[in-house]
């Protein structure tokens, strides 16, 4: 009978283990990146429970940011106008009287090769036509594309490009890409976008 009671004890500890690494492999290959998911103008306790991310807690009485403690992607919760970066190392939330404010990133781990850096800013751009975003400016700031003109401008150090894109009276979005001078990849062309989100900021 005590045999019996340790193979019994031995099939439970194998089977448990088998369930731990099931999980354990679940979350690692299964789980999205850390997101930062808000809504400018929101509490800004509300934006820390909601996001996966750990962003710190907001300064009573002070206008400044916070950043993730780690990559994250931005999520803007809303159900007409919402939208999704890639990954970001580079990402700041301001906040003002406990709530979320602007928002400053930059959406990529490294500077990008031109290919990877227009896949970026049209996957974006594509997002918001589909939720109803509306570029403005246009005559002086068209939406990016990839066409030869546009990569002309994007390798001109000089240059680089604007996109400014509007969602009714509520956000506004900026978004810039310039060349790179990196460091690590001289011989490359490397190119940084930017982007800011906020409440409408520039007139139409």
């Amino acid at each position: 009978m005590r045999w019996i009671a340790q193979m019994n004890w031995r099939r439970v500890g194998l089977w448990s283990a088998a369930v731990v690494l099931f999980v354990w492999l679940a979350i690692f290959f299964g789980a999205d990146d850390p997101e930062i998911a808000l809504t400018p103008g929101e509490p800004w306790e509300d934006m820390r429970q909601r996001s996966s991310a750990k962003i710190g807690p907001s300064i009573t009485g002070h206008h400044w940011f916070r950043t993730p403690r780690s990559n994250a992607r931005l999520r803007l919760v809303d159900a007409e106008y919402g939208f999704v970066t890639p990954l970001a190392r580079f990402l700041t939330v301001g906040f003002g009287n406990g709530r979320v404010e602007g928002i400053r990133m930059s959406p990529q781990i490294e500077p990008l090769l031109i290919d990877d850096a227009l896949q970026v800013v049209l996957d974006l751009q594509e997002q918001w036509r589909k939720g109803g975003w509306i570029p403005i400016h246009v005559k002086d700031d068209p939406p990016f594309a990839d066409t030869p003109q546009w990569r002309a401008r994007l390798r001109n150090v000089n240059k680089g490009g604007t996109s400014i894109w509007q969602a009714a009276d509520k956000y506004q979005v900026m978004l810039v890409v310039n060349r790179f001078k990196d460091v690590r990849n001289p011989t490359q062309e490397r190119y940084l976008i930017k982007l800011q989100l906020a409440a409408p900021w520039i007139p139409q």
